[in-house]
């Protein structure tokens, strides 16, 4: 069964999902496969989150209990990799992590060591975990930094991480002074940080999906907007939206992922794994790692993708090597949200919740789920963090996929819902450049 191209000839009957999460992150993509005529059940650890998804699949309060009924399992964040090792282990078909890939992402140093070891180019970093440290040691090597808070062991958090900050004086005085102001507080909640030497350049990531033992083709090329308002402004957000494309494995992929396929088969990683780098005229330099769907990645993916989702993870679950079909030219998705977003502020958000998404004329096409559940027909805000949709478009230029993205997202009526406007554009001044470089 392993290396054989299973498409088309290897059609899959209905089959049984079940979807494993923190936060309800993968509701787009249940509901996809679900649509598709799968049997779809949904486990959702957080209880603020339990209604995401309501109306649109089953929900279940135990996950255990249906491991045997399940032909897939589907672990759609980091923090489950030491289970879903074990249930490979006894032969279940598992999307998501292992211990090694959480670890990848949860644990900075550790995964630019591991980047390192695969032969990529990463820049000069420094592990801390004293503030005090972290100052002296700037004033002794005066430069530029990013300041890049480790993740929460197993968990990742948006507060801790939207404090990612990027010294603008060369000589580093304005990190020291952030520092200095901020040590008390932030130490409290940052027990890990990095300092990374700074380099200018683009910024674009690679994504591939993993079936154990090899990449899946096409790869995806990703262009990530993270922070909150247009002209990259505000805090970091996780991603606001992102513009995306498929290709045939080239150099930029060669250069970075591919590196890690045999790290991620010797730890049998079934799933997404995005690298996101910095490329300038000297290099591509890797900044980090996402073992895990990406959001609202795969839902921009979900828009390329033409293969059937319940077949694609099937298989791939199976370790065998499928072949995705996919669109032509470029996708984008544009994050739609409602205060508190991007913070966690319930007593915010109770203003909000339950309040039902209009539109304007009767049809959904391109808009996706995040944080809503399905009353009576009616599309409600669920959860408690104002992450409520996502909103896609395609075509063969940016500016057409621009245009059905953003007149999809005029279609919907949301009170205070707020969203960029500027997905997509600055490909238009960073493409040359990655051409003029040879990365596409």
């Amino acid at each position: 069964m392993n290396g054989q191209i299973v498409q088309d000839a290897f059609a899959i009957d209905k089959k049984k999902f079940l979807f494993v999460t923190l936060e309800a992150s993968s509701t787009d993509l249940a509901w996809t496969i679900a649509k598709e005529g799968h049997d779809v059940k949904m486990y959702i650890d957080e209880r603020e989150e339990k209604d995401v998804g309501d109306g649109f699949f089953e929900k279940v309060d135990k996950w255990e209990p249906l491991i045997e009924w399940a032909d897939v399992i589907v672990f759609d964040d980091i923090g489950f990799g030491k289970i879903a090792d074990t249930l490979r282990g006894q032969g279940k078909r598992v999307v998501g992590g292992s211990e090694y890939t959480d670890r990848l992402e949860t644990d900075r140093e550790f995964g630019q060591y591991q980047l390192k070891l695969a032969g990529l180019n990463v820049l000069p970093h420094w592990d801390f975990d004293d503030f005090e440290k972290a100052i002296e040691f700037i004033k002794a090597h005066p430069g530029r930094y990013v300041f890049k808070p480790s993740e929460e062991e197993n968990h990742v958090s948006w507060e801790v991480k939207s404090l990612l900050t990027i010294g603008e004086e060369e000589d580093g005085r304005d990190l020291i002074e952030i520092l200095e102001q901020n040590k008390k507080t932030w130490s409290k909640k940052i027990k890990r940080f990095l300092l990374q030497k700074y380099v200018s350049g683009v910024e674009i990531a690679v994504s591939a999906f993993f079936n154990g033992s090899h990449f899946i083709t096409p790869v995806t090329i990703n262009c990530e907007h993270k922070k909150l308002f247009p002209g990259d402004i505000g805090p970091y957000t996780g991603e606001m939206g992102t513009l995306a494309f498929w290709v045939e494995p080239n150099d930029f992929f060669n250069a970075t992922l591919a590196r890690m396929g045999e790290k991620l088969k010797e730890a049998g990683y079934v799933g997404s794994i995005d690298i996101n780098c910095i490329v300038n005229s000297r290099g591509i330099y890797p900044l980090e790692l996402t073992t895990r769907f990406g959001y609202p990645t795969i839902s921009v993916q979900i828009e390329g993708v033409l293969s059937p989702w319940g077949e694609f993870l099937y298989h791939i679950a199976s370790r065998n090597n499928y072949r995705l079909k996919v669109k032509r030219g470029f996708q984008i998705g544009v994050v739609i949200a409602v205060p508190p977003f991007p913070f966690n502020d319930p007593e915010i958000f109770r203003i909000y919740k339950d309040i039902s998404v209009f539109f304007k004329k009767s049809h959904t096409e391109g808009v996706r789920l995040g944080e809503i559940k399905n009353v009576d027909q009616t599309w409600k805000l669920a959860g408690e963090n104002g992450y409520a949709l996502v909103v896609t478009g395609s075509s063969s230029t940016v500016e057409g996929a621009r245009k059905q993205t953003y007149k999809r997202v005029e279609n919907i009526v949301l009170p205070n819902m707020l969203y960029r406007t500027d997905i997509g554009l600055k490909w238009y001044r960073e493409s040359d450049r990655l051409h003029t470089w040879g990365i596409l």
